[in-house]
């Protein structure tokens, strides 16, 4: 059986020892490696390219956020689940939106991290419950139209106006009157903030 390769991103020493310990003791875990701020995360990751990385969202000198983002981006391979004392919902929907694939609190059973970890391996997103129920508590935006939610999944998968024109078959100007309106009903400023919010505010048909 091929195993997991995970490694572990957090500033408290002790937790990471203890995380190693638990987490080694599972037949299908292997833990590769650890790191005790953002950019020893990034540079870890790098050299390890590890299956998934487990990261605290509040990391010295690179934030958790920041650093999945790069991780992301430079191992499209590599999962990350967010790992958080504090959540609070703009932080986990930020950490979304920069790439991670799963959170959990680290309040929560850990049982709920192995599955998370497992979940992420396998190519699904896992947002564990209490996470949910933080996201949930956010106030509701107003129901977007048909086409609207089109324009943010185009927006969160990365499309500019030009590209999607032409996914969705319609003209450049008439892609800015929705991109304008739809930042209007969602109250975002810019694309950013646009994914953001759609995660945090569970807008995505996901």
């Amino acid at each position: 059986m091929k195993k997991i390769r995970v490694m572990i991103a957090d500033d408290h020493a002790i937790l990471r020892m203890g995380l190693s310990s638990l987490l080694g003791r599972k037949g299908d875990f292997e833990i590769v490696g650890e790191a005790a701020d953002g950019d020893e995360a990034v540079r870890k990751a790098q050299k390890l390219a590890p299956d998934v990385v487990i990261m605290d969202l509040m990391m010295p000198v690179t934030d958790g956020v920041e650093a999945t983002r790069q991780i992301r981006e430079r191992l499209p391979g590599t999962k990350v689940v967010i790992l958080t004392t504090f959540g609070t919902a703009d932080g986990i929907a930020h950490a979304l939106s920069a790439g991670a694939n799963g959170a959990v609190l680290k309040s929560t059973d850990f049982s709920d991290l192995v599955n998370a970890v497992r979940t992420v391996a396998a190519g699904e997103r896992y947002i564990a419950p209490d996470i949910r129920a933080i996201l949930d508590s956010e106030p509701p935006v107003p129901d977007l139209t048909t086409r609207q939610t089109e324009i943010l999944e185009s927006i969160v998968d990365g499309l500019t106006n030009k590209e999607i024109a032409v996914r969705l078959g319609i003209s450049l100007p008439m892609v800015k009157e929705h991109v304008k309106a739809l930042f209007a009903k969602i109250g975002a400023t810019n694309r950013s903030e646009a994914v953001a919010t759609a995660l945090r505010k569970h807008l995505l048909r996901m």
